[in-house]
């Protein structure tokens, strides 16, 4: 049986600066599968950006780096080209990314290069990871673009970037990603600051990728609704860690970690009457600032006095169903006994 295509394991992203050591990303682990799409989840600030950056290499050094954990890559899946991104030379990490492992970034007019034609961009991608020649490269171009559903390709390949709208330019994006066939894209938001119906048309466009080209997408994104749209699994981060992960409909539908829970409960409900919506009291925490019990403690409805004392867990409390949560611990003392 093939294993994931990619496996993170007790990741711990670190960022060094004047002031101290800020732990972004601490503890975190979750796995893709080929042809699934994972979404990872959490308010601004709980390190999702950081984790899909380490994945990619990415993490600008100075100031951070990945002091510990591994994160597994395997090719289709297959254990005899499993690799460890976090240990694999400078010159390995760049033929896996933007090929295998490919990324559509949260902001397309700072992604983008004004400089250079929309052609441009995608080929360069092209160039570096395949032996297509400059025409062959640009007939290329033309197909993603098409295939991203943006009109007028072969006029669009010679335009720049600040001829086209929002919705275009994070089609583009896609088109880039998306170039050299990767086995895993990861999405940072890709539908924040745009409208509804281009967000919809975003959404259908990596659905579709997804499905026609088996390839597994890791989102990350603070929208339940996307979430509800196109993931088959959720891991919901806070404050650097993974505090739960389900399928996307238990999440959905029975949360069990009082943040998840929060976070269902802010939901506006269409038929609802409630005239303030509910939101979670207080603030995500600053990285590194609670040193012990649980750093949901000070805005969780469900404290009590060993959650100030001591870190919990991440705890199986179901197939496929996980929480880091000493209401379950208890609960398994108590079965235990």
């Amino acid at each position: 049986m093939d294993k994931p295509v990619l496996e993170v394991n007790h990741l711990h992203t670190y960022f060094f600066t004047d002031s101290g050591v800020v732990p972004a990303v601490e503890d975190v682990s979750f796995h893709i599968n080929k042809g699934e799409v994972l979404g990872i989840v959490g308010e601004s600030g709980c390190g999702k950006s950081v984790t899909s950056l380490s994945v990619m290499g990415l993490v600008p050094s100075p100031p951070g780096k990945i002091v510990d954990g591994e994160i597994i890559y395997r090719g289709s899946g297959n254990i005899d080209t499993e690799e460890d991104l976090v240990k694999v030379t400078p010159k390995r990490i760049r033929q896996i990314r933007g090929n295998k492992i490919a990324m559509i970034f949260q902001e397309p007019m700072t992604s983008l290069d004004p400089l250079f034609s929309i052609g441009n961009q995608i080929s360069e991608a092209l160039f570096n990871h395949t032996t297509l020649s400059k025409q062959e490269a640009r007939q290329k171009s033309i197909g993603m673009l098409k295939l991203v559903g943006i009109p007028r390709a072969e006029a669009i390949v010679d335009e720049y970037p600040h001829q086209l709208s929002g919705g275009m330019r994070q089609r583009v994006m896609i088109a880039i990603a998306m170039s050299c066939d990767p086995e895993i894209l990861i999405a940072d938001e890709p539908t924040t600051a745009l409208d509804v119906t281009i967000q919809a048309q975003i959404l259908e466009i990596m659905k579709r990728l997804n499905k026609e080209q088996g390839t597994a997408i890791m989102l990350i994104t603070h929208d339940l609704g996307v979430v509800a749209e196109i993931c088959d699994r959720v891991s919901v981060m806070y404050a650097g860690q993974v505090v739960e992960e389900a399928d996307v409909r238990t999440i959905l539908k029975e949360p069990k970690h009082p943040y998840t829970q929060g976070l269902i409960k802010s939901l506006p409900k269409i038929y609802g009457r409630e005239k303030r919506l509910y939101s979670i009291p207080g603030n995500v925490p600053k990285p590194g600032s609670i040193q012990n019990g649980c750093r949901f403690a000070d805005r969780c409805p469900e404290v009590f006095d060993r959650c100030r004392q001591e870190s919990p867990e991440l705890l199986s409390i179901g197939e496929g169903h996980q929480c880091r949560c000493f209401l379950y611990a208890r609960k398994e003392e108590v079965d235990h006994v």
